[in-house]
C-alpha cells in the first residue's frame, strides 16, 4: 500500500477525479483501529467558471479552503444533515475540488462520511502529514465510467450536462 503524493493532488480536478477511482479512503479511529473503504464514485468541481462549484461566486469564509493549497480536506454540511467530503486539487488560487461521492461499501457521499467518522473538524486539514485520514493506493484499476453530476439543480444547463462524475467499472486484469 502507498499513501497519495502532493504531486498527486497538485493537476487538474479532471485529471485527479478519476484516478481518485478504486483508490483506499483509510480512517484510522482514536483507538488506532482502522476502516478502509473503496473510492467507487468521484465528481469534479472546477473553478469560479463552473457554476456547480461552491467557489462559483467568488471567495468566502465557507470556500476559503478551495483556494488553498492542493490536497486539503474540504468537508461542508450539506442539507444541514449529511458531510461531504471533498480534496482540494490544482493549484492555490485556482478553486477546484474533487467530491469522494460514494464507496464499494457505502453508496453516497453521507454515507461515507458516516462509516469513517468524518464531519466538520476535519475541514480545511491537509489529506498528507496526519494520520486519521490518508488516501492508499493499492495497486488496484478499474474501468471509469463518465456520467453527469448528481445535485446540482442550481447549476447552468452546461454545468449539469458536463461528464463530470467517474464511477468504477469492472476491474482490470493486472499488467504484466
Amino acid at each position: 500500500m502507498v499513501y497519495l503524493t502532493e504531486e498527486f493532488y497538485h493537476r487538474d480536478c479532471l485529471e485527479v477525479a478519476p484516478e481518485l477511482v478504486g483508490k483506499l479512503l483509510v480512517r484510522t479511529l482514536p483507538d488506532g483501529s482502522q476502516i478502509r473503504l473503496r473510492i467507487s464514485e468521484t465528481e469534479a468541481y472546477r473553478g469560479e467558471e463552473d457554476t456547480a462549484c461552491h467557489a462559483h461566486k467568488g471567495r468566502t469564509r465557507r470556500t476559503e479552503v478551495l483556494y488553498q493549497e492542493a490536497g486539503r480536506i474540504y468537508v461542508y454540511l450539506c442539507y444541514g444533515i449529511h458531510w461531504l467530503l471533498n480534496i482540494v486539487t490544482g493549484e492555490p488560487d485556482e478553486p477546484q475540488a474533487v467530491l469522494i461521492r460514494a464507496c464499494l461499501e457505502a453508496d453516497g457521499p453521507g454515507k461515507l462520511t458516516k462509516a469513517l467518522q468524518i464531519n466538520g473538524r476535519f475541514n480545511n486539514v491537509p489529506i498528507l502529514g496526519q494520520d486519521e485520514l490518508q488516501i492508499e493506493d493499492d495497486g488496484k484499476r478499474f474501468e471509469i465510467r463518465t456520467d453527469t453530476r448528481v445535485g446540482i439543480g442550481y447549476a447552468s444547463a452546461e454545468d449539469q450536462a458536463r461528464l463530470w462524475r467517474y464511477r468504477m467499472g469492472r476491474e482490470l486484469e493486472e499488467m504484466a
